[in-house]
């Protein structure tokens, strides 16, 4: 369907034998009668043409942008453009002596001994010789006794120490430093103990602190000293150790 000369609508067909469908038809006929009277324009209207106030623009705008210029070169005259001058700053320069680098030369290494050289020469002099020397076995004290057992410390056992009572045996003997409760600080120490086979602790070391010098240490270790302890066990006997405790130290907050 297309707009003829007559400004009417023809009837749209691929063929000159084919004929035109209802729809084709129907839609022809309202748009028809929607246009009935009128004519249809092929041309822009005259307000919706821009090239034709294409001319008319450019110089509009030309206009207008030299204005605004002139306007700003007028504008800028009245600002003042003087710069504040910085007032004289003496700068003062010392020259400071410096002595020169001594360099210290390392001492040459000792000159390392001759090695003999064996010669064909089996003639030896007598002042190299070396003169006999008699050994007396009897000055060479006796070996030291062998180390008695209960002295021994055992590195390997089969059954470690522990605390008679547990953590809270432990718990009586231990006390909060009271710098560090002041201060609001918890910490934590690993003690190095050697339990002996009575059950004592013998010796007790400090491995780490955390934090240090805060009354931690000495608590943990008089704690360790003071509670009661299981002897460690090789092969069902009592043997020495050496053990590693940790003990922690956490306020308890309400």
């Amino acid at each position: 369907m297309f707009i003829n000369k007559g400004n009417g609508f023809s009837p749209f067909k691929i063929s000159a034998e084919e004929k035109e469908n209802s729809e084709n038809r129907a839609t022809r006929d309202y748009f028809s009668n929607l246009l009935a009277g009128q004519k249809l324009t092929k041309h822009k209207a005259a307000e919706a043409d821009l090239k034709r106030n294409y001319k008319k623009v450019i110089e509009a705008s030309f206009a207008i942008t030299l204005a605004l210029t002139v306007c700003l070169f007028q504008a800028a005259r009245l600002f003042s453009l003087n710069v504040a001058t910085l007032e004289k700053v003496d700068v003062i320069i010392e020259v400071a002596d410096i002595p020169a680098t001594q360099q210290f030369h390392k001492p040459p290494p000792p000159l390392r001994p001759s090695v003999p050289i064996p010669t064909e020469d089996e003639s030896i002099p007598e002042d190299l010789t070396i003169s006999l020397t008699e050994l007396n076995l009897s000055d060479i004290p006796p070996p030291p006794a062998p180390p008695d057992e209960d002295d021994m410390i055992f590195v390997a056992y089969d059954k470690a120490p522990e605390i008679i009572g547990g953590f809270a045996a432990l718990q009586r003997h231990l006390k909060y430093p009271r710098l560090a409760a002041h201060a609001d600080l918890e910490g934590k120490v690993f003690v190095k103990v050697l339990v002996g086979v009575d059950g004592r602790a013998e010796k007790t070391e400090i491995i780490m602190a955390k934090p240090r010098n805060a009354g931690f240490e000495e608590s943990a270790m008089n704690a360790l000293r003071n509670v009661k302890w299981r002897p460690a066990q090789q092969r069902d006997k009592k043997v020495r150790v050496w053990i590693s405790f940790p003990v922690t130290f956490k306020l308890i907050r309400s």
